[in-house]
C-alpha cells in the first residue's frame, strides 16, 4: 500500500505565495518522478509540475516563473513554491507520484487533493 498525504492549500490573496507538500509512505521502492496536477470546477485535470528523481523539471507555461518544484528523495516528499499567485490559479491540487513499489509493480498514485484559493 501507497499513500500520498498533501498540505499547504488554502487562502490567498492575489501576488502572495504558497507553498504545498506531498509526503509518500508504505511499500515504496524507488519514486521515479512525482509531480502536481490541477483541476478547476468543470474543468480537466492538467499538468502543473513534475520532476524526476534527478531532479529533471517540467512546468506548465502558465506557471512558469512563478511556482519552482523540488523535492527530498530520502523523504519522499515533493514541494512546490508558488508565488506571484493569480486568480486564475485557484484550483484543488493534486500530487502524483510514478512509484516502484517493494514488489516492483510500476504504478501512478495520486494525494487526495488540497484546495488553493487566491482572492481579495
Amino acid at each position: 500500500q501507497v499513500q500520498l498525504v498533501e498540505s499547504g492549500g488554502g487562502l490567498v490573496q492575489p501576488g502572495g505565495s504558497l507553498r504545498l507538500s506531498c509526503a509518500a509512505s508504505g511499500s515504496i521502492f524507488s519514486i521515479p518522478a512525482m509531480g502536481w496536477y490541477r483541476q478547476a470546477p468543470g474543468k480537466q485535470r492538467e499538468l502543473v509540475a513534475t520532476i524526476t528523481s534527478g531532479s529533471s523539471t517540467n512546468y506548465a507555461d502558465s506557471v512558469k516563473g512563478r511556482f519552482t518544484i523540488s523535492s527530498d528523495n530520502a523523504k519522499n516528499t515533493v514541494y512546490m513554491q508558488m508565488n506571484s499567485l493569480k486568480p486564475e490559479d485557484t484550483c484543488v491540487y493534486y500530487c502524483n507520484a510514478y512509484i516502484t513499489t517493494t514488489t516492483l509493480r510500476e504504478l501512478d498514485y495520486w494525494g487526495q487533493g488540497t484546495q488553493v484559493t487566491v482572492s481579495s
